[in-house]
């Protein structure tokens, strides 16, 4: 075996790992904060049939419901990091589930609060407006409530429903403990003999290995391995379609993207849309795919040739500290107060950094009190510097939004959640194009942004379409099984790699790997923000000062306007699909200066 060993957690270094201590000092500490939240339930259930009395009764409502929130998102928080740095360790999976069901408690408890603001008539609210001015902070959340009428049922119905959120979770919850503990795949060998140990981790970082052996075991391997599992993660998305149409159903949508999206304020229409402009711009993947076989030099271009760098001669080695220097100075042009609230998070263990046995895979940011969190599952190349420059966006946001807006307001939504990370990233190509004139690093470089595009413009979207074939089957009253699910997944493969492309068989079990597929309708907000991303990021290098006013000021203002109007502080109109198709169209310009620079 080479030595590539995989850490238990205990031997990972301290600062290495992300400070739980700054929500609990203790385990211990977390407990008895838990016991003590034990009567929120009834505290809640306590205020029923008030809400509607006085303003002062609805603003203490309110005011005991931000209380309540923070505690809760603190205990939770916690319980999640520490599940996700061992999904193996009981006590914690254990913790998580104890904080999931008292939330859920307490949302059962608290139940009567959307028919009761609802019924309150508008002249009446508006007078309790008048007479309590703390209640305009609650305006928002309150209006919120207030436009979905005809999709809220009565107290007993809505108890009832928020009661069977802890079941509804159950799908993911499966799916998440069977990928990230329960899943093992035999070792890889690659071109030399030697022996790998496969992850869902390390499976990625194999793919962008330049030893086509290794690339083609290790994706064998793994999709050989899931395929055995074929039924048993059919039938996990099968329960989750079905717990979503049951919701959507209950609240009298017409399916379940019109539910999902309704959380979020996002029309119908952009979802739609977005699939429709990509659909329109296939010829420039098909390009991309037969630039990617002529320059590897490949008879025949397979799924396992996707990953890797196509100008593998400039690619290096970028060690964690060096990642976090060279995003400092990508990101400069968003000011001095960003990049100190950044060295703040590198100095002061926001992030846990490196793999180890049994900790959840990917990257994400989560969180936004006492600060943010990030998990990283660091690899010293490229894609991960371009992770943490991501992530650290996701936790800007969060962080600008946190100091900024009251606690009713300060989580944005999901639609607007990946344009922070992903301005950060073309922030970063931008600072690593300008700092070269080389030939084969700058090739290098822009093969690098191609992919963001394949993977998060083309692939998320390719994603969307398969959930969406996911919602209208289920609808259709169709079970999600195994042979539905991998004959509709290849087809969608082939429809975007085309013929310059081998569509492996492999291939056809990816969803099985795919942990957002459990998000309802999450993964086209990746293609949605990547293009708002790109019209902001180069209006702030174009524009200089007032660009970047507007950002932070977008940043700043949380979930306080429905997400369409925010990304209009901006400068970016998402209700149009202009914003996408000037991202496809930087697709093809950097495509063309590929294909000059490569031949």
């Amino acid at each position: 075996m080479t030595d590539d060993r995989i850490l238990k957690r205990s031997e990972v270094k301290k600062e290495n790992t992300w400070a739980t201590e700054d929500m609990f000092p203790s385990d211990q500490a977390w407990s008895e904060e838990y016991e003590a939240l034990k009567a929120l339930p009834a505290q809640a259930a306590a205020l029923k049939g008030t809400l509607g009395r006085s303003a002062g009764d609805l603003l203490r409502y309110f005011k005991e419901y931000d209380r309540a929130g923070y505690r809760l998102h603190m205990l939770g928080n916690y319980a999640s990091r520490k599940s996700d740095e061992d999904t193996g360790n009981g006590f914690y999976q254990d913790m998580r589930n104890k904080a999931m069901s008292l939330a859920v408690a307490v949302e059962s408890a608290g139940a009567y609060a959307t028919p009761e603001i609802l019924a309150i008539p508008d002249q009446v609210l508006e007078g309790f407006f008048a007479q309590e001015p703390a209640l305009e902070t609650y305006r928002r959340p309150i209006e919120k409530i207030r436009r979905k009428k005809e999709h809220t049922l009565s107290p007993a119905e809505e108890a009832l429903l928020a009661a069977a959120g802890e079941i509804a979770e159950a799908p993911g919850s499966i799916g998440s403990v069977f990928r990230n503990a329960d899943l093992h795949f035999p070792p890889v060998q690659d071109a030399g003999g030697a022996s790998h140990p496969l992850t869902q981790e390390s499976l990625v970082a194999y793919l962008r290995s330049t030893d086509r052996v290794l690339r083609k075991n290790a994706f064998d391997t793994f999709y050989t391995t899931l395929y055995s599992w074929r039924n048993s993660t059919a039938a996990m998305l099968d329960a989750q379609f079905r717990q979503l149409k049951f919701f959507a159903d209950a609240r009298h949508y017409n399916s379940t993207l019109e539910a999902a999206l309704d959380q979020t304020e996002v029309p119908v229409q952009v979802y739609h849309s977005l699939i429709e402009a990509v659909h329109n711009n296939m010829d420039k993947m098909y390009r991309y795919m037969a630039l990617r076989k002529k320059r590897m030099g490949l008879e025949e271009l397979h799924m396992y040739d996707l990953y890797p760098p196509i100008v593998t001669e400039a690619s290096a080695e970028i060690p964690f500290e060096r990642a976090k220097e060279t995003v400092l100075e990508a990101l400069s042009v968003l000011g001095e107060d960003y990049t100190a609230i950044l060295k703040e998070g590198f100095e002061n263990r926001w992030i846990d950094v490196y793999e180890n046995e049994g900790k959840r895979g990917g990257a994400y940011s989560a969180g936004g009190f006492p600060h943010p969190y990030v998990l990283l599952n660091h690899k010293n190349d490229l894609g991960s510097q371009f992770t943490l420059a991501h992530e650290m966006g996701h936790s800007l946001h969060s962080y600008y939004s946190c100091k900024n807006q009251p606690l009713c307001t300060a989580n944005y939504v999901i639609f607007v959640a990946e344009v922070a990370s992903t301005c950060n990233e073309v922030l970063m190509i931008h600072h690593l194009l300008n700092k070269t004139t080389e030939k084969a690093q700058r090739a290098y470089l822009v093969n690098h942004f191609l992919e963001k595009f394949r993977t998060t413009l083309y692939r998320q979207t390719m994603f969307a379409e398969f959930e969406l074939f996911m919602g209208r089957a289920c609808e259709a009253g169709q079970t999600l099984t195994a042979d539905v699910l991998c004959q509709e997944y290849h087809r969608l493969n082939r429809l975007y790699y085309g013929d310059n492309a081998v569509i492996d068989d492999g291939i056809a079990m990816e969803w099985a790997r795919i942990p957002h597929f459990y998000y309802n309708y999450y993964v086209f907000q990746y293609a949605t923000g990547f293009s708002a991303a790109i019209a902001i990021a180069m209006r702030i290098l174009k524009e200089g000062a007032p660009a970047v006013a507007d950002y932070k000021k977008f940043l700043s203002s949380g979930g306080s306007q429905d997400p369409i109007s925010l990304l209009k502080i901006a400068g970016v109109d998402m209700s149009s699909p202009k914003p996408v198709e000037q991202a496809l169209e930087m697709f093809g310009q950097l495509l063309d200066e590929m294909e000059q620079l490569t031949n």
